[in-house]
């Protein structure tokens, strides 16, 4: 029997659909939606812990920039939410297109962005200010994705798939980096990370880290604040004394250490940190060392667990038994990404890492941030979803 091309289309997609029923349907993760609201609600208590003194700079009071963060939170949930519920791949169908908008916000931030502290990292547009990294961030490490699955066939070619997602990383963290140099090296390594689980080739993988690692000291040696964080943070690691260990950098790190030894193994109290008086953005780049004083060693161990909670199931339960490569690429690119913020920011408050700069995900106050960590796991929730296998 001869069939026809309606025919056979109309079998194929028979067989597509019946596909689709064999793949059994489940509910979110339970584990990491429980562990992201925990972190928002010890976040909510560690911000307003905090913020006291931000507010009377701001001439208002600890109860109504709370207020503004119970708001973010709230959004931030409602899009996890949301992006839970949208297929991974329709996500992936736009993420050309999201790199290049994000290249404009970058541009435009660079030139016309708010100084703060002596950078340009956000855009106020009617009132509303946002960071266009983390757009950025999130909308490259999908395109490296989609890039990585559709290149498969000749994935450790250089020409054919090396040498373009090289270009796509490299403008997007060069355009990150003027401004924002740890979000940028962050990124990179994050990019190169899902590259090599992606099986790119580990020579071309090496290559690129050298290279990175001399456009790293380019970008570093551009401004004396970069220079002074590595120089500070090179003294304190060979205890050699400075009498510009009391500036910058330096500073922010030696109140930080002040407040982690006197947090101890059960911290203070809460609402009793000190350090929150002298730490700048003791509520944001430096809230780890506040919740260290206040819960002592015991509080931040619990803390990071949950972190380490979300990790092993995002790696291990979610990736592992994604229906497919885009699929566990992107629940290893978004789990990494959550995770490696926190570790970064409560390593920078310890000591461990230089001063970067980097928020720790549903727990620092800000919207941006915190609202593109939402989008992050609503799509590793969503890949949940669409698991094989059963628990």
């Amino acid at each position: 029997m001869i069939l026809s091309g309606k025919h056979l289309q109309q079998n194929a997609s028979n067989l597509i659909l019946q596909d689709e029923r064999d793949i059994p349907k489940y509910g979110s993760d339970r584990w990491i939606l429980a562990a992201v609201i925990m972190l928002m609600m010890f976040g909510l208590l560690a911000v307003f812990s905090s913020i006291a003194f931000f507010a009377e700079t701001r001439f208002t009071t600890a109860s109504n920039l709370v207020g503004g963060h119970i708001v973010k939170l709230g959004i931030a949930f409602m899009v996890m939410i949301i992006f839970s519920k949208i297929d991974y791949h329709i996500l992936a169908r736009f993420s050309k297109y999201a790199v290049l908008l994000s290249w404009i916000f970058l541009l435009v931030t660079t030139l016309y962005g708010q100084e703060v502290w002596g950078a340009r990292r956000s855009l106020s547009v009617g009132g509303f200010s946002f960071q266009p990294s983390s757009f950025a961030i999130v909308a490259l490490l999908i395109h490296i994705v989609v890039m990585i699955v559709r290149k498969r066939e000749y994935v450790k070619d250089f020409k054919k798939s090396f040498i373009p997602m090289l270009v796509w990383i490299t403008i997007t963290c060069a355009l990150i980096g003027i401004e924002d140099f740890s979000s940028a090296a962050l990124l990179f390594g994050l990019c190169l990370t899902v590259m090599f689980v992606g099986r790119v080739s580990t020579a071309h993988i090496l290559a690129v880290l050298l290279i990175g690692a001399i456009g790293g000291t380019a970008l570093i040696m551009q401004t004396a604040e970069r220079q002074s964080r590595v120089t500070n943070y090179i003294d304190q690691v060979l205890h050699i004394k400075s009498d510009e260990f009391v500036l910058a950098a330096g500073y922010q790190a030696q109140q930080a250490h002040i407040a982690v030894a006197q947090g101890g193994l059960f911290g203070v109290g809460i609402g009793k940190s000190t350090q929150r008086d002298f730490l700048p953005a003791p509520y944001n780049d430096f809230i780890f060392a506040i919740i260290t004083e206040e819960y002592g060693l015991l509080g931040a161990g619990f803390l990071l667990f949950i972190y380490t909670l979300i990790l092993f199931r995002g790696l291990i339960y979610v990736a592992k038994r994604a229906i497919d490569e885009e699929g566990m690429l992107l629940a290893v690119a978004c789990t990494l990404t959550v995770t490696m913020y926190a570790y970064v920011n409560a390593a920078v408050a310890t000591g461990l890492f230089p001063v970067t700069g980097l928020p720790m995900p549903f727990i620092s106050y800000g919207g941006t941030s915190m609202l593109f960590s939402g989008i992050m796991i609503g799509i590793i929730l969503n890949i949940s979803k669409q698991r094989r296998g059963v628990e």
